[in-house]
């Protein structure tokens, strides 16, 4: 059957959805870097990459989980902007890039925020390392915590700050994971990734992402530099509603890595259009339930559902729907009831998970003493 509104599900962030490999897809750009991809929120598709699990050396992009956990410190109310916090010793001597926070001296926490972000400060992060938790080291801890709640599930941070160690890594897949969740989770404070420049003591430093000064369409995230790690950088656009994430790891200058985050952005608006297909609890199929009360459960998807697809390949879609039968009471909102199969000229493109709309309770005594005769039967 023909399938007019494209498709795709609303999977958590935590299970981001990759293309399968059964058709030709657009060629990706050649990209200079040890690993790399971009990835539509839109649609929660990956649409390229190389080495997406591969243990790497995070540098500066550490301070995107810092930046993490003082949003959330701020949204709980544990942390005030205009609140001022006193600079350590510790955070005053932290070697590599700076915002140059003087010694027992007073902050703001919405001026060490800048420093962190724009300024890629490791005084700053420091300070809120130790704010939020006594010491680096118990803020090293709270940080691992967060990205195992997340999904990090090749991360684990040493430091605050991004400075090599032996146990200090994260994964592309992972820094995925983080920079959409600041996005999702905080856009109240998302915009201090848009900062171009920051004065604090009478010393002006440009952020680092040129991207944000060469495409008006990347409003974030964070550069990342160390001569062990190489030039990292994850830059988020948005154009008409529509957000990319471009993670480009381990390019050799400054220049190579805009170059390739810049071709990646690029590529993945003008190779894949991205299609409604479903709106929030639009039903798909109606399914029977044994030995519950309703009988019978609508399926579909939870929120409003895109799909990316190659440029061309509009009226080549069809879909076929999968579902796991039989259906058994009890049954919770969200639980996984099959799965839909999209394709294009007739090779699957994507699985995503067909999900139960309604909560269908136990049936009575005699309801499920009946379909249990019925099951046997079947």
């Amino acid at each position: 059957m023909k399938l007019i509104r494209k498709i795709f599900s609303a999977i958590p962030i935590l299970m981001v959805a990759t293309s399968i490999q059964a058709i030709d897809l657009p060629k990706p750009p050649d990209i200079l870097a040890k690993a790399y991809l971009v990835y539509d929120m839109q649609s929660n598709q990956i649409l390229t990459g190389k080495d997406l699990d591969k243990k790497i050396e995070p540098a500066s992009l550490t301070k995107l989980m810092t930046a993490y956990l003082s949003f959330q410190q701020l949204k709980q109310g544990q942390l005030q902007l205009d609140q001022q916090l006193t600079v350590s010793e510790k955070a005053y001597k932290a070697e590599g890039s700076r915002m140059f926070l003087e010694l027992s001296k007073t902050a703001s926490v919405d001026d060490v925020l800048k420093g962190l972000i724009v300024q890629s400060g490791n005084d700053a992060a420091i300070t809120l390392a130790e704010t939020i938790s006594g010491s680096e080291a118990t803020f090293a801890n709270l940080m691992n915590q967060e990205s195992n709640r997340l999904g990090m599930q090749n991360t684990h941070f040493e430091n605050s700050t991004g400075l090599p160690g032996a146990n200090h890594y994260t994964s592309p897949r992972d820094l995925l994971i983080l920079s959409s969740a600041i996005i999702q989770d905080y856009p109240e404070y998302y915009p201090y990734y848009s900062i171009k420049e920051f004065t604090y003591n009478k010393i002006k430093q440009n952020n680092r992402n040129l991207l944000l000064y060469r495409d008006p369409t990347v409003d974030g995230l964070k550069t990342g530099h160390t001569s062990s790690a190489g030039y990292n950088l994850v830059a988020s656009s948005i154009d008409e509603g529509r957000r990319l994430i471009a993670i480009v790891i381990g390019t050799d200058s400054d220049k190579t890595r805009l170059a390739a985050t810049s071709n990646l952005l690029n590529w993945g608006r003008n190779a894949f259009v991205n299609q409604k297909i479903f709106d929030e609890l639009q039903k798909i199929r109606q399914v029977r339930v044994y030995k519950g009360k309703p009988k019978e459960l609508s399926v579909g998807f939870l929120k409003d559902t895109y799909i990316s697809i190659p440029v061309g390949s509009e009226d080549k879609i069809t879909q076929e729907v999968i579902l796991n039968e039989p259906v058994v009471a009890p049954v919770e909102r969200g639980q996984v009831i099959g799965k839909l199969l999209i394709k294009i000229d007739a090779k699957t493109f994507q699985e995503l998970p067909l999900l139960a709309l309604q909560e269908i309770k136990s049936g009575g005594f005699f309801r499920r003493f009946w379909d249990s005769i019925v099951l046997f039967f079947k």
